[in-house]
Parts: C-alpha cells; sequence; structure tokens
C-alpha cells in the first residue's frame, strides 16, 4: 500500500472520491454497515426504487438525470437540482448501498449494475435523451451509460472524474496492474472500527472540500453506507478503465475539474491530468474551476451553476 500512501498525500488523489481517497490516506480505514451515526437528508417517498437505484424527480420540462458519488447522497444535488426544477425535470439518483440506501446484494457487483438500472430508468420512464451530469464514481458512471447506451443519452458532464482512477497511480497503469491494490483496499474497508474511519474522515475531509457544511456532510454519508458496498466500489473503481472507448463515444461529453493554489490541485497538475486522460473523445469540453476541491458544487456553486447552465444550453 505504500504507493498509495505516497499518492494520497498528493492533491490530485485528495481531490477525487471523497470517502475512498480518504480511507486509503488512513491506510485503508473500514467502512462501517449500519445505521448512519449522524442524520442523513433521504427524500421521503423517492418515486421510483428497484434495489440498485431510488430516484426523485422535481420540476417539469426537459429530463437531468443527477448521480452522486462514491459513499454520497443525493443531497450533494441538492441546491443545483432545486435550482434547475424551474425550467428542468430533475432525476436525482441515489445508488444503493451508499448514504442509508439500503443494500442487499451482498459482495456481488455495484457500478456496472447500477448503470444498467439507470439506462432501464431511462428507457421505461420515456424519457428522452437526457443530459447526464455526474460527480465523482457517478461521472465514470455517466461516461460508462454513454458508452453502453448513446441511444438513451443527450450528452453527459463528468465533475471531477477520470475515465481511469488509478491513472492517478502513475502513467503505465492499468486495470490489471491495479487489481492487488483494489482488493488491497476493499479487504481493508471490511476490517477495522467506526471510530478509526470517523477520525481518518474528519481528518481528510478539508482536503475534498473547504466548506464545513459540506465536509461533515460527507463524513456522515460514509458512515451511513453499507461496508460491503463500499468495498465493491472502490475495487471496481479503481479497477474500470473506461479510455479504450472514448474515442467512440458519439455524444458530446464536459469533463470539469477542480484547482486550488491553497491546498488543492495545483492548476498546471489538473490541466496535465485531466487533458491526457479525456483525450480522444471526439466532442469533449474542459472546464477547469478555480478556487475548488472535489466537491466543486458546494465550494464554488455560482460558477458550477454557469457552466451547468452553458453545458445544458447547447
Amino acid at each position: 500500500m505504500m504507493i498509495m500512501h505516497r499518492l494520497a498525500g498528493r492533491a490530485t488523489l485528495r481531490a477525487l472520491f471523497a470517502a475512498s481517497a480518504l480511507a486509503l490516506a488512513v491506510g485503508g480505514a473500514a467502512l462501517i454497515a449500519g445505521r448512519a451515526e449522524a442524520q442523513t437528508v433521504a427524500a421521503p417517498d423517492a418515486v421510483f426504487r428497484d434495489g440498485r437505484i431510488a430516484v426523485e424527480v422535481l420540476g417539469q420540462g426537459p429530463d437531468v438525470i443527477l448521480i452522486p458519488g462514491y459513499g454520497s447522497s443525493r443531497e450533494v444535488w441538492r441546491p443545483l437540482a432545486e435550482r434547475l426544477s424551474a425550467t428542468h425535470r430533475v432525476h436525482l439518483v441515489q445508488y444503493a448501498g451508499f448514504a442509508g440506501e439500503p443494500w442487499t446484494h451482498g459482495d456481488g457487483p455495484l457500478l456496472s449494475p447500477a448503470v444498467e438500472a439507470v439506462a432501464n430508468y431511462i428507457e421505461t420512464r420515456g424519457l428522452e435523451r437526457p443530459a447526464v451530469i455526474g460527480h465523482s464514481m457517478g461521472g465514470l458512471s455517466a461516461l460508462l451509460l454513454a458508452q453502453a447506451r448513446p441511444d438513451l443519452v443527450g450528452r453527459i458532464m463528468s465533475v471531477d472524474s477520470l475515465p481511469f482512477f488509478s491513472a492517478l497511480f502513475g502513467p503505465t497503469a492499468t486495470a490489471e496492474s491495479a487489481r492487488p491494490f483494489a482488493a488491497q483496499a476493499a479487504a481493508q474497508m471490511l476490517s477495522g472500527d467506526a471510530a478509526t474511519l470517523r477520525a481518518g474522515q474528519e481528518a481528510g475531509a478539508p482536503g475534498l472540500s473547504k466548506t464545513p457544511a459540506t465536509q461533515a456532510a460527507m463524513v456522515d454519508w460514509v458512515m451511513a453506507s453499507d461496508r460491503q458496498a463500499l468495498a465493491t466500489g472502490i475495487a471496481e473503481v479503481m479497477t474500470t478503465d473506461a479510455r479504450p472507448g472514448l474515442s467512440a463515444t458519439t455524444v458530446p461529453v464536459w469533463a470539469v475539474y477542480a484547482a486550488d493554489a491553497d491546498g488543492g490541485a495545483p492548476a498546471a497538475m489538473a490541466d496535465a491530468m485531466w487533458s491526457s486522460q479525456w483525450a480522444g473523445v471526439p466532442d469533449l469540453t474542459l472546464e477547469r474551476v478555480d478556487g475548488a476541491r472535489h466537491f466543486i458544487m458546494a465550494d464554488q456553486p455560482e460558477a458550477f451553476f454557469a457552466i451547468v447552465d452553458r453545458f445544458l444550453a447547447e
């Protein structure tokens, strides 16, 4: 795990995948299942639930799907969703196993079935090529959805996410070379105790958001998550490489990423990473948000809202 410890100390890695980066940084502290240690906000009645996703719908108009990241709640999107609901029909997705949403799939897969569930939701609900915006693991999900079912998606926005997470380990990393580290990270997430996890999350949260309320919320969301779902999720994220399909991606892709001169990812480093990792997408827009860490929507909401407005207007 030494390579992970070194990388976890870098701003770029700290700026991705809130719970997973923190868990690696503290030596893979356990992610515990069960009820939340602090109350989390949830929609009272999701209009759709199939055991893989739960979806709350707001507003009327063109469809927009919002997918949160690894270990996160749909509440991360609440300010944006309420703003967009004046002109759009917004579908707030929650993945099973995260932030208190029940997990009933044992040690089975998480990412692929969740993406399939989003595709089924679009199809069965009759959504007409919605825009899909995903943060972190949700950004990877949006990309996988666009690659697998381009007929269902109008455009996607990936927020502070890469098509291959483990590229952060070095330019020669592959899904196969990341597999042992992924297995070790997953195993470590299944051990330990809640106190160790919470302490690590609280210590690392400022590196992922500059906003105290978001720092507290991300800790609570992870503590409310199912540890098997989290273990499975991090292993799958670390070994999923969507780069081979980038050149064949037919929908417009916006990749929004963070830079912060005071404790976050340096702009030049972030520019180099995102431009190289997203290279090959035929219709690509790269948007850097300065003064933000991983949770861009919380750290720079007005700048982020303006980007989303331009994204949806095209």
